[in-house]
């Protein structure tokens, strides 16, 4: 074996090009495998950063069906929770939490720090322990107690500089004294978006809410219960309060779900499909460095049948070949493995947005061994090819052929063009997943979202309520704030709304004036948004009926609604006018709201929504809240109106922090992030695949040619045409392409249906994919033809006559 590897190494030393691009090719494949791998590997198989991490569960309510139609899970409300807490026995700790903006100051400017407010319990369900400091203590739950916080690693080092005596230390979130008590380690962040947590400090009055739905849910399993026996324990202590409390629970249950799974669940689909690409681009190079190694050992035939008619047995020169294939396995195996640790920051720091646990990539124990394996695998595997073909080389015909020359029997051709068919097949498989997704995307992009968002700037703004804590303070901070934001040069209307379209928003339930008023937990769902007068205007939705808000509609006038389209069909049918008409949000109060215009509907739940949103638009300056988003609408581009927008802002109040400024163009465009993110990724390695394919056409051609050049110069003798040589290289380039083409049409319809999870508006089997990505395919395989059928018709008839 010794002996073998010291002659495979200097026989490479021999070929340099060949064995350059051996390598580059299946560094490629390696390379591609072992960066998505790593991403796999962090987001979904490796476990959460915390103790005993599988026995953390996450609890959600189930919604009734027939008011939230495909809604799988649901917030919590708090009376539940506490008596989910006191009434189950599957869990030995549980915790709710929920989501909590401050306005930090004092410490340079003003910012955001975004926060959990948690139960005592948290971080004991979690399992961690502050790397300073320490948890928070049972009395530091209850109201007036709670002005106690625990910081982030990251907003330690970037707020605090790391200095260890934060703890004790006092910090004003909005505008309130707080002490810090703890440093959380890096990577323990829980909820992912938390930064900073404190005590939840609900009131009884709070903890007695049973009807409205804000909490999320975390509870560790006891030692020995499984997941399916805390569902069940759930289950029927959620039927029994839908018994006692039928008003506020009837079709309300309980999910338990793998704290995990909960937080991969949506990414898993889209990650196996780019693994699965990633593999079709490892088959086509595996597919690739065959033909390379086929070439090249029966160009060697003369020299191995010498070896054999010397004394070397089958089994050892099949040896021979397979330690030259795992040899440069382990190679690319090397290159590939340094490829993907240099890119592998770009793209985490690429897709770090979009996937969970993204910042956990890295190259571990697993990730190596993946990739060692999958090396070694593919180095002999395309020996396999090779070494078998050569098993049925006859020995004195080999030695009888021209050195260096090696046969041209049909059964090579057989086997040169099934790689290449298997190259096309795959290629075209990956090309008709990337065009669908392509196809998707655009689709998207042409959806109405219900207004116009050029030239739209937002930005959010979330108050104090500790500094404003009364209705009519808030409404005159955000009045002032438009006041003097509209007569700014280049502004053409300003306004605020709670939640921009494409970033979700509340649900509430509705009852209708005139029509049987169910139970609140009965009443049908719909969205329900806050704004102020000019929001239609500003974002150029369309009035159909009615009126606008006015400065007229304040706290102590009768309250007034605007509702969508798709609403007044759904509640007043058959033509009837929603006008005069009164609506109840009983979640808000049971006063009745009189209906006073409609408007056009618009993609709330982002642009993938196919029917509409039906929705119930509030006034702000009767139901002021202290998160507003602004949108303003400009004559210019409208990032060049953020200094003066901030401005504005800051003239109203000099503490107040400005977080997610974003042009309309861009919350469209990152509510299609995920989308986006599988198109680039699925096309680059749809690209990479053509592109190695080519490769391996061209590569077939070359060596055709090499081998017939004696039979192409008695055909140029005998006055053969070189377009009549050109065609025939190129008809023998197309055969295995158009028959790679046919196989990936048909794989690429069956395997389509892993992708409806990720397109829109296309079906699987979408013609003018197949059609665009096959014409791609027969142009790119035409391409990779014609350069070895131009060298063909330079073949000189007398010097490869001369050659024999």
């Amino acid at each position: 074996m010794f002996a073998d590897l010291r002659y495979a190494l200097r026989s490479f030393a021999r070929t340099p090009i060949f064995t350059a691009i051996a390598i580059a090719t299946l560094a490629l494949g390696i390379g591609a495998n072992t960066a998505i791998f790593s991403v796999v590997n962090a987001v979904l198989l490796r476990p959460l950063p915390f103790p005993d991490s599988s026995r953390i569960m996450r609890v959600w309510h189930t919604p009734p069906a027939q008011q939230f139609s495909g809604m799988r899970i649901f917030a919590v409300s708090p009376a539940n929770y506490f008596d989910w807490r006191d009434q189950n026995h599957a869990f030995e700790r549980t915790s709710i939490y929920r989501y909590k903006q401050f306005n930090i100051t004092g410490q340079g400017e003003p910012d955001v720090l975004v926060a959990a407010r948690v139960s005592a319990d948290f971080f004991s369900v979690l399992g961690v322990q502050p790397t300073l400091g320490r948890t928070f203590r049972a009395d530091e739950e209850e109201p007036g107690r709670a002005n106690v916080t625990i910081l982030s690693d990251g907003v330690w080092r970037t707020r605090f500089g790391g200095d260890p005596t934060v703890v004790g230390r006092t910090i004003s979130l909005d505008g309130e004294p707080y002490t810090v008590v703890g440093v959380m380690p890096a990577g323990r962040e829980f909820p992912a978006y938390a930064k900073a947590w404190v005590p939840l400090g609900m009131t009884a009055a709070d903890r007695a809410i049973r009807g409205s739905h804000f909490c999320e849910v975390i509870a560790r399993l006891k030692p020995g219960v499984g997941v399916a026996q805390a569902q069940a324990d759930l289950t029927t202590i959620s039927k029994r309060l839908e018994m006692q409390y039928p008003a506020d629970d009837k079709g309300w249950g309980a999910l338990v779900v793998p704290l995990h799974e909960d937080i991969v669940g949506d990414v898993r689909t889209p990650l196996f499909v780019l693994l699965g690409a990633v593999a079709f681009v490892l088959l086509i190079a595996c597919a690739n460095l065959a033909n390379l190694l086929l070439a090249r050992t029966l160009g060697r035939a003369r020299e191995i049948a010498v070896r054999s008619a010397l004394g070397a047995g089958r089994r050892q020169v099949i040896q021979q070949l397979l330690v030259e294939s795992t040899l440069l396995g382990i190679v690319g195996t090397a290159v590939g493995l340094l490829g993907a640790s240099i890119s592998l920051n770009a793209i985490v720091s690429w897709i770090g947005q979009e996937l969970p646990r993204v910042s956990e990539t890295n190259i571990d124990g697993r990730v190596f061994a993946f990739t060692c394996v999958v090396g070694l695998f593919t180095g002999l595997l395309a020996g396999v090819a090779p070494a078998w073909r050569l098993t049925k080389t006859d020995i004195n015909e080999a030695l009888k052929r021209g050195l260096g020359r090696g046969g041209s029997e049909a059964g090579e051709r057989l086997v040169r063009s099934g790689l290449v068919v298997s190259e096309v097949a795959l290629a075209l498989v990956l090309l008709v997943g990337a065009g669908l997704l392509i196809r998707s995307l655009w689709r998207l992009h042409a959806v109405d979202p219900g207004f116009d968002p050029r030239n739209v700037l937002t930005m959010t703004v979330v108050i104090p309520e500790s500094k404003y804590p009364k209705r009519d303070q808030q409404d005159r901070f955000y009045e002032q704030v438009l006041q003097r934001i509209k007569p700014l040069p280049g502004v053409e209307g300003a306004a605020v709304v709670d939640t921009l379209p494409m970033q979700g928003g509340s649900m509430q339930p509705v009852a209708i004036e005139g029509q049987p008023v169910p139970p609140l937990s009965e009443q049908p769902e719909v969205a329900v948004r806050r704004m102020s007068a000019g929001y239609v205007d500003a974002l150029r939705m369309r009035l159909v009926a009615g009126r606008d808000f006015n400065d007229a509609d304040t706290e102590v006038r009768p309250l007034v609604v605007l509702v969508s389209e798709s609403m007044a069909r759904r509640f007043w049918p058959d033509g009837r006018n929603p006008l005069g008409q009164h609506v109840t949000l009983g979640l808000i109060s049971n006063a009745p709201r009189e209906v006073v215009g409609i408007v056009t509907d618009v993609k709330l739940h982002g642009l993938v929504t196919r029917d509409p949103v039906a929705a119930v638009y509030l006034p702000m300056t009767q139901e002021p809240d202290t998160y507003e988003s602004l949108v303003v609408r400009t004559s210019v581009p409208p990032r060049n109106m953020t200094p003066a927008v901030t401005s504005a802002i800051r003239g109203v109040d000099p503490e107040q922090p400005v977080l997610d400024v974003m042009t309309m163009d861009e919350v469209i465009g990152q509510s299609l992030a995920q989308q986006r993110f599988a198109m680039l990724l699925l096309g680059g390695f749809a690209a990479l695949a053509l592109m190695l394919a080519a490769v391996g056409i061209y590569s077939v051609l070359s060596y055709s040619v090499r081998q017939r050049d004696r039979e192409i110069g008695i055909r140029m003798a005998l006055g053969a045409p070189a377009g009549d040589v050109l065609r025939m290289i190129v008809v023998e380039g197309m055969r295995p392409t158009l028959a790679g083409l046919a196989i990936g049409v048909l794989a690429a319809a069956a395997l389509g249906r892993v992708l409806t999870t990720l397109i829109f508006g296309v079906t699987a089997r979408d013609l003018a994919t197949l059609v665009s990505v096959s014409a791609i395919v027969i142009a790119v395989g035409f391409a990779a033809s014609l350069l070895p059928g131009y060298r063909a018709t330079r073949v000189d008839p007398l010097q490869a006559l001369r050659a024999e």
